[in-house]
C-alpha cells in the first residue's frame, strides 16, 4: 500500500512554476499525507526520489568527465553555447522549474506529524534538506536571484508570484538547511552505504561558501554584485566548514601504485573502504544499473579534447611553470612536451603507447594508443589532438556492448583540502602550515615537489597577473587537481574570469611541424587531413577548431552570459518577476 502511494505521490507532485500548466494541476492534499508519513521507512522511500538528481554517469558518452565541455577545460566539436554567446531567452523551460522544491516541501511540511522513531526521521528529515539546498544552489548558480519557498504551493497561492530574493538571502537559507543536515546526518562510518552522511554535508557547505564568497568579491560593482558585500563573510565559512571536515579525521587521499597513484582513482567499480571517496554510486548490471563510458573514455576521441590552455598549465616536475622550466622540451611531439611534468599530466591524458585495453580474452593482443585520431568524423574525432584519460577503465570486461559498471564519485575529501587553501588565500591568511596540510599533501600523491610561499617563480602566462601569486599557484592547483570532475565552469563564473577565453578560440596541439604531421594517411598511402578542409591550423601550426566558426574568438559576453536569461512566459505570468541583465 505504500509503495503505491509513493508512486501516485511521484506522479501527483511534480511542478511549482508559474504557469497553466501548473494552476491546471490537482492539488496534492486529495492524496492524504496521513497515509503516508507514518514510519521512518516511509520518508526513507520519499527521500530515495532525490538521490538521481546526483550527476552520475549514464547511457553512451564520457560520463561525468565530460561535464567539463562547458569549461575551457575541454573543447567539443559542437561549442558550448554559453561561452559562445549565442543563447537565447526561451519562452518557456530552460532550468526555471521548481518541481523539485515542490516536492521537497510537500515532504517537509508533513514529515513531523507522527510519533516515532523520532532519531531516525532526523537522518531522512536532513538529507531532504541537504538536497533542497543542493536544488537551490543550482538555481543560485543559474539564475543569481531566486524565489525562496518554505512550504509546498497550492495553485491559488499568492507565493506563486513572488519576486526574487537578494543571492545572499538564498544563500543564507541554503546554509540554513545543510547546517540542519551536518547536525543531523551521522558520520560516513554509522551511515548506510550510498546515503548522504556529515562529512558529505560538511564538504557541500565549504563548496557553496566559497562559491558565494568568490562570487560576491569579484563580482563586485558589476550588476552581478551583491550590494556591500565583498564575500568575507561567506570565505570564512568556507574555512572553516573545510578544516572542521579536515580536522574531523575520517577522511584521507587514497594512493594508488607507482604511476597510477592518481589514475587509479577514478576508474574503479567499488569505493568501499576509499577513504577519499565521501559518497558513490555503485552499478550493477543484474539489477539494470550501467552504462558505456567505457566505451569512449580510454580511446581518446568523442568529437571533443583537452584545451592547450589546461595542458599547459601542469607544471615541470621541478615546480617551474613551462614557460621558465628548463625541463620544459616544447611542443614537437606530445612526448616531448608531456616530459618532466607533474605526474597527474600523464595520469589525465594519453601519451603514445599507452594501453587503452587490457586483459583481452582468448589471446587477442591488447590495444594501444599511439595517436590522435584528428583525420575521422563525429564521435571518432579528437577535436585538439591531447586526449583525456582520466577516468578510463581499461578493462576489456568493462568496454563491452553489454554495459560496463565502472563506479561515479559524488563527493571527495580533496576537494576540502582545495577549498581551505583557497579561502584562506583570498582572505589573505594563508601560511605555509596551510599550504602544506593541503596543497603539498595533494602533491605527496604523486611526488610532486612542493610548493613554498615564500619562493613562487612568477608565471608570465599566469591566467590572473593582476591577483597574487598564491592565489595564481592555489587556482592552478585546483585546476588541475579537479579536471574533468565537473567543478571548472562554476569556478571559471565566481572567478569572474571572462577574459580567460572570452573573444578567444581554444587551440589544441601542434601539428604543423610536428612529429604528426604527414602521419594521417589511409591504406593507399594517401592523406587523410587537409589543412583548411578538416583540419585547421593557426599561424604557429597549432590546431584550432573553431577557426571556421568562431573567427573572433567565442562570444561570452560578461555584462549578460554569467547568469541564464527567465524564461519570457514566466515575466509574462508573473510581473513581480525582472529579467536578468543583458537579457
Amino acid at each position: 500500500m505504500h509503495q503505491k502511494i509513493f508512486t501516485l505521490l511521484i506522479l501527483a507532485g511534480l511542478l511549482v512554476s508559474c504557469s497553466e500548466d501548473y494552476l491546471n494541476r490537482t492539488p496534492l492534499d486529495e492524496i492524504s499525507p496521513g497515509d503516508y508519513f507514518r514510519t521512518a521507512n516511509d520518508l526513507k522511500l520519499y527521500a530515495n526520489r532525490f538521490y538521481p538528481l546526483l550527476p552520475s554517469h549514464s547511457g553512451y558518452g564520457g560520463g561525468t568527465f565530460w561535464l567539463d565541455t562547458n569549461s575551457d577545460n575541454l573543447v567539443p566539436g559542437t561549442e558550448d553555447m554559453r561561452l559562445a554567446g549565442t543563447r537565447t531567452v526561451p519562452s518557456s523551460g530552460g532550468g526555471w522549474n521548481w518541481e523539485e522544491i515542490r516536492q521537497v516541501n510537500y515532504f517537509l511540511d508533513h514529515c513531523f506529524q507522527y510519533p516515532g522513531e523520532e532519531d531516525l526521521k532526523k537522518i531522512y528529515i536532513a538529507e531532504v534538506r541537504l538536497f533542497k539546498a543542493m536544488i537551490y544552489f543550482d538555481k543560485l548558480k543559474t539564475f543569481g536571484d531566486v524565489p525562496w519557498f518554505s512550504v509546498a504551493l497550492n495553485p491559488d497561492s499568492p507565493e506563486l508570484f513572488s519576486g526574487r530574493l537578494s543571492r545572499e538571502i538564498v544563500t543564507d537559507s541554503i546554509i540554513a538547511c545543510i547546517d540542519y543536515a551536518i547536525a543531523n546526518l551521522k558520520p560516513r562510518s554509522h551511515s548506510e552505504e550510498f546515503r548522504l552522511n556529515r562529512e558529505v554535508a560538511i564538504l557541500f557547505k565549504a563548496r557553496v561558501c566559497l562559491y558565494e564568497g568568490c562570487w560576491e568579491k569579484y563580482h563586485k560593482g558589476t550588476p552581478f554584485g551583491v550590494q556591500g558585500k565583498d564575500g568575507t563573510k561567506f570565505l570564512q565559512m568556507a574555512a572553516d566548514a573545510a578544516d572542521l571536515l579536515m580536522q574531523a579525521g575520517t577522511s584521507n587521499l587514497y594512493r594508488g601504485p607507482a604511476r597510477q597513484e592518481y589514475f587509479s582513482l577514478f576508474n574503479k567499480l567499488d569505493y568501499s573502504g576509499i577513504p577519499e571517496v565521501l559518497l558513490w554510486k555503485k552499478y550493477d548490471i543484474g539489477l539494470g544499473v550501467y552504462h558505456w563510458c567505457n566505451q569512449y573514455l580510454p580511446f581518446g576521441a568523442g568529437n571533443l579534447g583537452v584545451s592547450r590552455s589546461l595542458m599547459d598549465d601542469y607544471l615541470c616536475t621541478d615546480g617551474l611553470p613551462i614557460a621558465v622550466s628548463p625541463l620544459f622540451r616544447g611542443y614537437d611531439s606530445i612526448q616531448a612536451e608531456s616530459a618532466d611534468r607533474d605526474p597527474r599530466l600523464a595520469q589525465s591524458m594519453l601519451l603514445p603507447g599507452d594501453d587503452v585495453t587490457i586483459n583481452s580474452p582468448g589471446g587477442s593482443l591488447d590495444k594501444k594508443w599511439w595517436m590522435p585520431a584528428l583525420d575521422q568524423s563525429q564521435q571518432f574525432r579528437a577535436t585538439t589532438g591531447y586526449c583525456m584519460n582520466k577516468g578510463a577503465n581499461l578493462d576489456y570486461s568493462q568496454q563491452l556492448s553489454s554495459g560496463g559498471t565502472m563506479a561515479s564519485i559524488f563527493f571527495r575529501y580533496t576537494e576540502a583540502l582545495l577549498i581551505y587553501a583557497e579561502a584562506r588565500a583570498e582572505l589573505g591568511t594563508i601560511t605555509q602550515d596551510d599550504i602544506d596540510k593541503t596543497i603539498n599533501k595533494i602533491r605527496d600523491r604523486v611526488g610532486m615537489i612542493h610548493l613554498d610561499i615564500s619562493n613562487i617563480t612568477v608565471d608570465p602566462d599566469w591566467d590572473f597577473p593582476e591577483l597574487s601569486p598564491i592565489i595564481n599557484e592555489v587556482r592552478r592547483e585546483r585546476r588541475i587537481e579537479l579536471a574533468f570532475e565537473a567543478q571548472r565552469w562554476d569556478d571559471l563564473a565566481r572567478w569572474r574570469a571572462h577574459r580567460v577565453f572570452a573573444g578567444k578560440r581554444p587551440k589544441g596541439i601542434k601539428y604543423i611541424g610536428s612529429n604528426l604531421e604527414g602521419k594521417y594517411k589511409d591504406y593507399l598511402g594517401k592523406p587523410t587531413i587537409v589543412i583548411g578542409q578538416n583540419l585547421f591550423v593557426d599561424s604557429d601550426g597549432r590546431i584550432d577548431p573553431y577557426q571556421v566558426k568562431f573567427p573572433n574568438g567565442l562570444g561570452f559576453n560578461p555584462e549578460r552570459d554569467y547568469l541564464s536569461p527567465i524564461p519570457s512566459d514566466e515575466l509574462t505570468l508573473n510581473k513581480n518577476l525582472v529579467q536578468n541583465p543583458g537579457w
